[in-house]
């Protein structure tokens, strides 16, 4: 669509204003902080003041701060001073700050890489001056003026490791989806054996989840056999990569008798490693190996831990833990491939594309120019066609009692007629319904064309009426999500109120957890459902300018498709969150008894936790396997949130589980699922964690679990869509047209810290 006769011209004016009104803006709560300076600095007209125990920022000013030795200017586009220093955190601190006003704040890091000087803070041991190259010729690689990213990090054992039990706050991954062969293998945990002595590893290159779990060699499947244990892991081609192994011996026999051979990708690391002599014959002293290789032309790194009958040594083989580190190339770029010094065949090439660039650019001026004419002509055809459509409109049913458009005229191709409907549910037959609300019946339908579908009809006695009822369609039709139930049309001919969504094939999650005689869902399947569920909320509350409130999320308001994938339904409640500068809507009370968010009822103050907290309802729901509300039990246990509150406080939290899932379950997975579920039913809304936080942690219980989490970036779906309002600007798998919030949301997945 092209600009109006004046539209570039707007544009371009409210851009340079809102440029202008930013450089003017002046908050009431205004901290510039210079990390790691020992005294206050300027950039411009900007103050900024030094993070020590003067101004009480930090909860822990005796942290290392550090400053780089090379004193040649930064550019000035940074600032010099502001980026010459730095705070080292070897330990979880944090900065507070008292805010004068209530509401959103916008908060910028500032990040700079320079080289440490050694004398002022030892980083050594995290990041080696030197590692070994294992390539020919062999000599030792230079790494500490070179950038390193996180590719893996990986605990042996089949063990995670949470960011709450690393001094570093660090998440280490369980190996068990990286091993290629674990038929020969066995995961071992020997925690209270681990003895950091003087001068070994300490708990800052891996704590004792690391170097207290191994995978070793199951000398019971293969007695005698000299085997090799292998991981694989997806990298980048063109690059070095750092690695690093960890050891400790917590198997209970002599630790000289255990001999290694190291290998990545087939080439040697170590041969006939004596893990006892590094250790200095200690059993349980942590030890760890760096090495470099470059991969060329591959995409895979094979880590190998192989067996070895060297000095006498018994067929043994262990590995406690991983780190792989991408390194920065000879441009310092982590991302583009170095391709080195360019021939005088590329230099041709690289002729041949600038003439071709040239060529390119004149036929790209043509085709402008020709768009520019199309689009004239294009706009000048569509206002004939709206005035045609304005005298149809006149003559449609498709109108409200006052004599205006129900809807607008984007809807229109959503719009059923009714013969349509009642061909697709034999005129509503009662053999086909498959649900009653309180809006009305809900049918099963079959299009002309063979597409199963649902369709809602509203009931004329329905205290859900015409207003619900637009809010729907006009939701529904606002965006496309795979975790969100997709708008087939609408029909309103004849005062009817009819929505036609997507045919779910398993009906309701309430159906699935009690009151019918459905198959009972087994722990997986529930968390994935809650996973689902929440990506589903998560894209409502961050895929425009304005969130999304649902407001109505409860059990029955998610449905299960044949997969039994999650999709939220039923948004005739649904409202827009409150604008940048605002804290809350206020709005009358609606939705489910028994889901109501306390803070909203009494305030009447509508936010997205107020989500949050109906979420955290259905999670208990899934835990229990029984309603919300059940006036049939006894007095204490009617209530289900109250009810699962105070067996918490006792310490019999099992006695409320859902009897199917009993001795079904791992603990650290099932601790995690009711750790969040409480904090998202937190008195205050400002207590909860957002929809995202929710989402990660749950996606953790399933990794705590041990199951693999499928990524988002492989998840390449149809029914995904963007706003038709425009805010977004692409999409990676699940979501689409999100907000900076979401994209910050998946840039830390990797590395974030646990919701506190």
């Amino acid at each position: 669509m092209g600009f109006g006769k004046y539209g570039l011209f707007i544009w371009v004016m409210s851009t340079m204003c809102l440029i202008k009104f930013s450089l003017q803006f002046d908050p009431i709560d205004n901290y510039l902080v210079d990390c790691g300076s020992p005294k206050n600095s300027s950039v411009g007209d900007r103050d900024f003041l030094a993070d020590t125990s003067d101004h009480h920022f930090l909860s822990d000013p005796e942290q290392a701060s550090v400053s780089t030795a090379n004193s040649q200017p930064i550019s000035s586009t940074y600032g010099s001073s502001l980026y010459t220093t730095a705070r080292v955190f070897n330990r979880t601190s944090n900065y507070t700050f008292p805010v004068n006003q209530h509401g959103r704040h916008f908060i910028r890091l500032h990040f700079f890489p320079f080289a440490l000087d050694g004398e002022t803070y030892n980083l050594n041991d995290l990041i080696p001056a030197t590692a070994l190259t294992v390539e020919l010729p062999r000599n030792h690689h230079n790494l500490m003026t070179q950038a390193l990213e996180t590719v893996a990090r990986v605990n042996m054992g089949n063990q995670t490791v949470s960011p709450e039990n690393d001094t570093l706050w660090r998440f280490w991954n369980s190996d068990g989806h990286f091993i290629t062969q674990n038929n020969f293998v066995k995961y071992v945990k020997n925690i209270s054996s681990v003895k950091y002595t003087a001068g070994g590893p300490t708990r800052d290159i891996a704590p004792l989840s690391v170097y207290g779990t191994a995978t070793k060699l199951d000398t019971e499947f293969s007695p005698g056999a000299l085997l090799n244990m292998t991981w694989t892991f997806n990298v980048d081609p063109e690059f070095s990569y750092l690695v690093r192994f960890h050891f400790c011996d917590i198997i209970e026999h002599p630790p000289s008798q255990l001999v290694l051979n190291i290998y990545l990708n087939s080439m040697s690391v170590a041969k006939d490693l004596n893990l006892g002599e590094r250790m200095s014959n200690v059993w349980g002293a942590p030890y760890y190996l760096d090495a470099v290789t470059r991969l060329s032309g591959k995409n895979m790194l094979n880590v190998s831990i192989g067996t070895s009958l060297a000095l006498g040594a018994y067929p043994e083989s262990i590995l406690n833990g991983l780190e792989i580190m991408k390194i920065s190339n000879s441009k310092g770029n982590l991302y583009e491939v170095d391709t080195g010094t360019k021939s005088s065949a590329s230099r041709s090439k690289q002729k041949v594309w600038v003439v071709a660039a040239l060529a390119g650019g004149a036929v790209f001026i043509v085709v402008v120019l020709g768009c520019l004419f199309f689009i004239i002509r294009r706009r000048n055809r569509r206002k004939s066609l709206i005035v045609k459509q304005s005298m149809q409109q006149s003559l449609s049913p498709n109108m409200d009692t006052d004599g205006n458009a129900m809807f607008s005229r984007s809807k229109i191709g959503y719009r059923f007629p009714l013969i349509a409907v009642h061909e697709a549910t034999d005129k509503f037959s009662e053999s086909l319904v498959i649900g009653i609300g309180g809006f009305g019946k809900v049918y099963k339908g079959v299009l002309s064309d063979g597409t199963q579908v649902a369709v809602k009809r509203g009931a004329p006695q329905s205290h859900q009426g015409l207003a619900e009822f637009q809010t729907e369609v006009e939701m529904l039709s606002q965006f496309r999500h795979r975790h969100l139930v997709s708008l087939i049309g609408y029909c309103d001919e004849r005062n009817e109120m009819i929505i036609i969504y997507e045919y779910m094939e398993n009906g309701t999650l309430k159906n699935h957890l009690y009151g019918s005689d459905l198959p009972k869902l087994n722990w997986r399947q529930r968390l994935e459902i809650c996973i689902g569920s929440a990506r589903g909320l998560h894209y409502l509350h961050t895929s425009s300018s304005k969130a999304i409130i649902h407001r109505d999320v409860k059990s029955a308001n998610i449905l299960l498709d044949e997969n039994m994938m999650a999709k939220v339904a039923d948004f005739g409640l649904s409202k827009n969150g409150p604008e940048l500068d605002q804290t809350h809507v206020s709005t009358a009370v609606k939705g489910s008894f028994g889901y109501l968010d306390p803070e909203y009822m009494t305030r009447q103050q509508l936010t997205e936790k107020s989500d949050v907290y109906s979420f955290g309802v259905v999670m208990f729901e899934i835990l229990c396997g029984r309603p919300v509300i059940d006036p049939s039990r006894p007095r204490g246990m009617v209530n289900l949130v109250e009810w699962v509150r105070e067996w918490r406080k006792r310490g019999e939290l099992e006695k409320v589980f859902d009897p199917f899932l009993v001795g079904k379950m791992k603990t650290e997975s099932l601790e995690k699922f009711v750790e969040i579920a409480e904090k998202c039913l937190a008195e205050q809304s400002v207590d909860r964690p957002t929809m995202g936080d929710v989402l990660w942690n749950l996606e953790f219980a399933l990794q705590l679990e041990g199951i693999e989490v499928k990524r988002r970036e492989t998840e390449n779906d149809s029914s995904t869509g963007e706003l038709e309002s425009g805010a977004g600007e692409g999409s990676v798998g699940d979501f689409v047209g999100v907000s900076m919030s979401r994209v910050f949301s998946e840039m830390v997945k990797g590395e974030k810290h646990e919701m506190r």
